[in-house]
């Protein structure tokens, strides 16, 4: 897939796009709740969504269900093509973060599934400024990546996220909002400051 980060291309050589969602089918099947990003999402009340990184658009589509506008945004073609097929009402848009550039404004920004790590290194501090200018007065930027070796660190995304007009308020392991004390997995919500004024 040209064009595309390494690690985002390295992924998705080995992932198979039926077998993505199926992961997501079988834990439900299961008993386990395969919506933890759209419930935090949901808990912050908002009326209209960006779905960063939306992939097959598992999120997106829940979050609609729920009766909240969305917008599904990814670099990944075969990603919004798929997303596309299962949900042709809502709006899908091919695009890199980085160079976002809609003219919506949302309450929400939601980036899951190691969204952050996946924009090229070069590239992640103007792709989480975007997402931030992409925000209503007030609204959230929410999160969540794994940390390892060479990707993003919490202290990484909070700078990128203040020199762009955004606060930390919340930062969780899980989705469900377990405490941070450490781990490999963080969740991290971040607000437009009052005054900031998102162009």
């Amino acid at each position: 897939m040209r064009d595309l980060p390494e690690d985002w291309n390295s992924w998705r050589e080995q992932e198979d796009l039926g077998s993505y969602d199926e992961r997501f089918r079988r834990l439900a099947a299961a008993g386990h709740n395969p919506h933890g990003e759209a419930d935090l999402v949901a808990s912050y009340a908002p009326a209209t969504v960006l779905d960063g990184g939306c992939g097959t658009g598992r999120v997106a589509i829940e979050l609609a269900r729920r009766g909240i506008a969305v917008l599904g945004v990814d670099a990944d073609p075969d990603m919004i093509a798929a997303a596309r097929s299962k949900a042709p009402d809502l709006e899908w848009v091919t695009a890199d973060l980085a160079d976002l550039d809609h003219p919506r404004r949302f309450d929400v920004v939601v980036l899951a599934g190691n969204v952050v790590p996946y924009v090229a290194p070069e590239r992640r501090a103007r792709a989480v400024a975007a997402c931030v200018a992409h925000l209503a007065p007030g609204g959230r930027l929410v999160a969540g990546f794994r940390l390892r070796p060479g990707w993003p660190t919490p202290d990484d995304y909070d700078r990128w996220c203040a020199a762009a007009g955004a606060e930390l308020v919340n930062r969780f392991a899980t989705w469900e909002r377990a405490p941070y004390i450490g781990g490999d997995y963080v969740v991290s919500v971040h607000r437009l400051n009052q005054g900031t004024a998102a162009t």
